[in-house]
């Protein structure tokens, strides 16, 4: 039993059958977040599946450039999009400038840390990027200008064509892949440095963005309770919005840990709004698969498939029971429904 041909090919199958049942929804709903979760789950699928067709018959250089690009460039980015349209009309642009902003500085100590070659402008580039990014997103948040996500989307447009150019046309070495000799599973350790840096600036942004979106639904939907008051609106004053700003991390963390076993009560007496444990199983689905990539991208490898599949796991679970993305559960592209219920706004 080969697990690097099995994992692949559950995470595939799973995240493919996911991708139509989003593609669906959105059909019918033409909600924007599930038209771009859909396309996440797509390029999981695909992913995935380069991965399962490298094991079971023997990797090849388009089948390398394709898993790079697609696995280690645009899935996390393309799922962390979804979450920023759904969003999009609520305060959660500040979190989204700071995951650019670590973004960029990430990737700049990742170029310190391996100081990979070849990386050229690219370790000036891509943090200044983010900032800029980071800057434009807060200042339009704080304006109530909800075309940060809009913003964003098309940032990430640009950026997917850019990268698609650079990997699928740098020349490598030959045979044309690198697959770790100890665990079979490929790493991007062919690529020159300055594409090796898209992966920490696009998979920050987007893991953070649909980890930290999930724990930011959690908390606006669970029971709270506030140890450390703050207030994020805007007619406060400058100086008093910015220290609110600088205390919300902390105070957004230490409440939600005050806020869990009230949380746990509501669930065990039946009260607890739905949406919770969904958005609870949705970050786990982004967190797990986010720290396995990470390991590979520095060579640890031996985890990586069974991140994968954890990860489309609890994204498919979260998804599933979120009236926020399927509104119904039926068979794609038809009108036969499997389980229905009260679309939520």
């Amino acid at each position: 039993m080969d697990w690097n041909v099995i994992l692949p090919l559950a995470s595939a199958t799973l995240s493919l059958v996911f991708a139509l049942m989003l593609f669906d929804q959105w059909q019918s709903r033409r909600r924007p977040y599930q038209l771009v979760w859909a396309i996440g789950m797509l390029w999981y699928g695909i992913s995935a599946g380069t991965e399962w067709f490298g094991g079971a018959f023997g990797w090849s250089e388009p089948l390398y450039r394709i898993w790079y690009l697609i696995g280690a460039v645009w899935v996390a980015a393309w799922l962390g999009l979804g979450t920023v349209y759904l969003l999009g009309r609520t305060r959660f642009g500040y979190c989204l400038a700071f995951s650019f902003a670590v973004a960029g500085l990430f990737t700049y100590l990742s170029w310190r840390r391996y100081e990979y070659p070849d990386s050229g402008l690219a370790v000036i580039l891509y943090p200044l990027i983010g900032l800029a990014l980071a800057a434009v997103i807060a200042v339009l948040t704080y304006r109530g200008d909800h075309r940060w996500a809009s913003l964003t989307g098309a940032a990430l447009v640009v950026g997917t064509v850019a990268s698609a150019v650079l990997v699928l046309t740098v020349p490598l070495a030959a045979p044309g892949y690198y697959v770790d000799p100890a665990t079979g599973i490929p790493s991007g350790e062919l690529y020159p440095g300055y594409i090796r840096l898209l992966t920490p600036f696009f998979n920050i942004t987007g893991g953070f963005a649909l980890v930290l979106g999930a724990v930011y639904s959690a908390y606006v939907f669970m029971p709270k309770r506030r140890v450390i008051e703050y207030d994020l609106r805007t007619d406060v004053g400058v100086g008093t919005f910015l220290r609110n700003l600088v205390i919300s991390p902390v105070a957004i963390v230490v409440n939600l840990a005050a806020s869990i076993p009230g949380a746990v009560r509501a669930l065990f007496g039946g009260r607890l709004d739905g949406r919770v444990p969904a958005t609870a199983l949705i970050a786990l689905g982004g967190l797990i698969p986010s720290i396995t990539s990470g390991a590979n991208r520095f060579g640890e490898t031996g985890m990586f498939y069974v991140g994968e599949f954890l990860g489309v796991v609890f994204l498919f679970a979260g998804f599933a029971v979120s009236a926020h993305v399927l509104d119904d559960v039926r068979v794609p592209f038809t009108s036969i429904v499997l389980l229905r219920r009260d679309p939520v706004a």
